[in-house]
């Protein structure tokens, strides 16, 4: 098989905020791949907490220690267009996607139908969430945040600072 360069992984997702289960899928998708571009989503239909710079300082920030740990060549960019298209352009082979539960798979599988059909040249690889990460959603624990409630152990130091700022606490 001839040498193709580095293998290349592209997770994409809103990351308002990034959690825990997040970083989890990060730490295990960068020992599968060279590479591993997380594409911060724009999404202005799910309107965010945080805007896209801010969301991307957050991932940076909270992926530089598993880049640190691992050697992996782990890099975050911003991102509105189409998933595939966006992959492609960084030379992506791979997207990775996390599953936390069965509702995570019914949307995913129409997602790799669809993202199959558009570029069947990228593979879409799954990585189940761990069981101590399996509950945990952005959207909960914004909901969380916004009624007072401790979400220390669902994000980082860095990111729940942020988040409680945004939110005047």
């Amino acid at each position: 098989m001839p040498d193709t360069g580095p293998r290349t992984g592209f997770y994409p997702g809103t990351f308002d905020p990034v959690t825990t289960g997040h970083l989890d899928i990060v730490e295990r998708a960068a020992r599968l791949v060279d590479r591993l571009i997380i594409g911060v989503a724009e999404n202005s239909g799910k309107q965010p907490l945080m805007p896209l710079d801010e969301r991307i300082t957050c991932v940076t920030e909270e992926t530089r220690p598993i880049a640190e740990r691992t050697g992996s060549q782990i890099s975050v960019i911003g991102f509105s267009n189409l998933l595939v298209e966006e992959a492609r352009t960084h030379g992506a082979t791979l997207i990775v996607r996390g599953l936390r539960v069965v509702t995570d798979f019914d949307y995913e599988v129409q997602m790799f139908g669809m993202n199959h059909h558009l570029a069947p040249d990228i593979e879409t690889v799954f990585l189940m969430a761990t069981e101590r990460s399996q509950y945990i959603s952005s959207r909960l624990v914004k909901e969380v945040a916004r009624l007072g409630g401790d979400i220390t152990s669902f994000v980082p130091p860095f990111t729940r600072q942020r988040i409680l700022a945004r939110l005047g606490g």
